[in-house]
């Protein structure tokens, strides 16, 4: 999901004049139409001039919305689905894949939770060289506090793969660290972007026949904490 603007190309109907009406309720993006009113929104509309082309664009923002969702599985369909299309990733250590059961789920969240300094973001470097070198695939890594260390991935990758300091060995190197992504992102409206673009156009930015294997926020708490207006435990989604 994303501003309202970055869809505009894709989706005509969200022109200016709609923008406009939707930023007059306080609406910039996709995500604000979720904890918005759409009936108040729709009645606004109504008085509108363009209120059918406005009532056009109302639809459209939710069939974007429907689009970002899953359609709904039963339990043993969703039972099914862990058993059959659940790769697991290893964080890298055995000690922390047993806590999580054999380590990192394809296509489900894992929560990373502890007090400053415990190690957390360790953990999310480590992951990430590991499933770089092992699983040969993408690793997409949001830095929302600067935590992200280039020198440990490269420690980590070079203690993971073994490898030798001839040009073999360099190659393998860098196309191991050229599969591991970092962006900086300060606030969770520009997280929604990166995420957005991630699904949009990232895929053509990544190694040819790449394939993102882990996505690491790092973290999340930070982004949340100030729409909360409180502190809470520090926490790192995947």
């Amino acid at each position: 999901m994303a501003p309202l603007k970055a869809l505009e190309a894709e989706y005509p109907i969200l022109d200016p004049n709609f923008q406009a009406f939707c930023a007059s309720h306080g609406i910039f993006s996709v995500e604000d139409f979720l904890i918005h009113d759409l009936y108040e929104l729709a009645a606004f509309a109504e008085q509108q001039p363009t209120s059918e082309k406005l009532k056009q664009g109302i639809t459209q923002v939710l069939s974007i919305i429907d689009t970002q969702h899953q359609p709904w599985l039963n339990g043993l369909e969703l039972l099914d689905d862990a058993l059959h299309n659940k790769h697991v990733l290893s964080t890298g250590r055995e000690g922390i894949d047993l806590l999580l059961g054999g380590g990192l789920r394809e296509g489900q969240l894992t929560e990373i939770v502890g007090p400053s300094s415990c190690g957390k973001t360790q953990v999310c470097l480590l992951a990430a060289s590991n499933v770089a070198t092992k699983q040969m695939g993408n690793v997409v890594y949001l830095d929302t506090g600067n935590s992200f260390s280039p020198q440990r991935i490269a420690q980590f990758v070079g203690h993971i793969a073994g490898c030798a300091f001839d040009e073999a060995g360099k190659r393998i190197f860098q196309r191991i660290m050229n599969s591991i992504v970092c962006h900086s992102v300060f606030d969770i409206f520009t997280m929604f972007n990166v995420l957005h673009r991630l699904v949009i156009n990232f895929p053509s930015q990544l190694q040819k026949g790449g394939q993102v294997r882990l996505l690491i926020v790092d973290s999340i708490s930070s982004l949340i904490t100030p729409i909360l207006g409180n502190s809470g435990s520090q926490g790192i989604d995947h």
